[in-house]
């Protein structure tokens, strides 16, 4: 199952946000000491569902008083869409284990989460916990509507059986610099290896860029999202590296411009794919693999090399009445010990800071893991933005139109992405 962040069916929460009313909810100091039976839905994953039932009775176990119900999220097209609607509805329960970063907005413009900061001590909790990167999950207004759980940084992964029929070396392949990634990717097109190198999707959903563009750009520019203090950095220099190396791939048929039903990886469609630590379990068995860092233009250290996070969060909603029991609850689910179990049971990457260092068990026998961790320290999420999604899909249509099918220059079409994604945040 491929851990997406959100799927195509989130644009529907554009309607849905149009019709509610305006910003994010703070604690009332009348509401906010309630406690109480509360009520919480977890992903339908079922590893991550394995881990929320554990949880939810280690709690109950020292908790009579205050029962948690668990249950996975309610069906539906996309869980974002099942949560906007229930927004809309008012029947949302306290806390989701399955909140995308790029919805906040779109939930927050609902009316429908509560501002985390007002709880006593949760701003100081959350940045400790998180580290460094937790800024980039605080919104526009300077409150978090969401604690930064957890992630799956994304990485290169390699067929090493195809990789060897293409005499390419296995242990230490050559894709650290876009020149060395392209040879590689020539010789195993010209080998016969796999039918192409690498086959990120070439749909036009707005979310597609994370998987192509995005983690090559936060690698190539240090870590930088792609809009920043209200303006698109796509059209830098190191934005413009980017789309001309993935231009060149598309232009010499390395990679795929048509989409493929299935997993073009699992299936030696193709040689390499870009994903994270929860294809380490899918993949067993199937493939023989190999991980590496997304490459960049001067082959940066592995230790220097930013990439997209694809996280997944905890978010509070309003219409949750006991919210001291959702608040210590959501403290409970993300201690040193929940955040190891979910880390053992699931193999995602907790939002913790020092993740190699606060399980070197799990790590030293795990090793396939451990790489991930290290990755998981440098990692770049979707800006904090309203119109995020409008955002994304301006930019989406614009990378595909000119670095995928060649109808328009990319340096104009990314220009006027650019302006028109300027205008959308200033809204935010």
């Amino acid at each position: 199952m491929k851990h997406l962040s959100v799927t195509a069916a989130l644009a529907a929460i554009v309607m849905t946000a149009a019709a509610a009313c305006g910003g994010g909810t703070s604690t009332n100091p009348d509401t906010a000491p309630a406690r109480g039976p509360i009520t919480i839905w977890y992903s339908n994953n079922p590893d991550e569902v394995a881990w929320g039932k554990q949880m939810v009775e280690a709690w109950n176990a020292g908790h009579p008083n205050e029962k948690v119900t668990g249950q996975e999220i309610p069906a539906g097209k996309t869980s974002e869409e099942v949560i906007a609607a229930s927004i809309t509805a008012g029947n949302a329960p306290c806390l989701i284990y399955n909140t995308a970063p790029a919805a906040i907005p779109r939930f927050q413009k609902q009316g429908g989460l509560v501002a985390l900061d007002d709880f006593d001590g949760a701003k100081a909790y959350l940045e400790d916990r998180t580290g460094g990167r937790a800024g980039q999950y605080r919104s526009p207004d300077g409150k978090y509507y969401q604690i930064p759980w957890k992630s799956n940084p994304v990485m290169i992964f390699y067929n090493k059986k195809v990789f060897d029929k293409a005499g390419l070396d296995t242990k230490n392949p050559p894709l650290a610099t876009y020149d060395q990634f392209r040879a590689a990717a020539r010789k195993v097109v010209a080998a016969k290896a796999a039918d192409y190198a690498i086959w990120p999707s070439p749909g036009s959903e707005f979310f597609q860029p994370w998987f192509d563009f995005y983690p090559l750009f936060a690698a190539e520019t240090g870590g930088t999202q792609l809009v920043k203090d209200g303006k698109a950095q796509f059209t830098s220099p190191e934005g413009e590296r980017v789309a001309a190396f993935w231009k060149s791939l598309y232009d010499e048929k390395l990679a795929a411009k048509e989409t493929f039903n299935g997993d073009s990886f699992a299936d030696g469609k193709a040689a390499m794919a870009i994903v994270g630590p929860w294809a380490i379990a899918v993949y067993k068995g199937k493939v023989d693999w190999g991980v590496a860092p997304v490459p960049t233009s001067t082959g940066k250290s592995p230790a220097e090399t930013h990439t997209f996070s694809d996280a997944k969060n905890v978010a509070m909603f309003s219409a949750c009445k006991n919210r001291g029991t959702a608040w210590d609850l959501l403290k409970f689910s993300t201690t040193k010990e929940q955040d190891g179990k979910l880390l053992e049971m699931t193999g995602q990457m907790p939002m913790r800071s020092g993740l190699s260092a606060a399980y070197p068990e799990y790590f030293g026998q795990h090793k396939e893991y451990e790489t991930f961790a290290g990755q998981a320290e440098r990692t770049v999420e979707v800006p904090n933005l309203a119109n995020s999604i409008e955002i994304w899909q301006t930019f989406r249509d614009a990378y595909s139109k000119s670095v995928i099918f060649g109808k328009q220059d990319p340096k104009a079409a990314l220009g006027e992405a650019a302006t028109k994604i300027d205008g959308l945040a200033a809204g935010s």
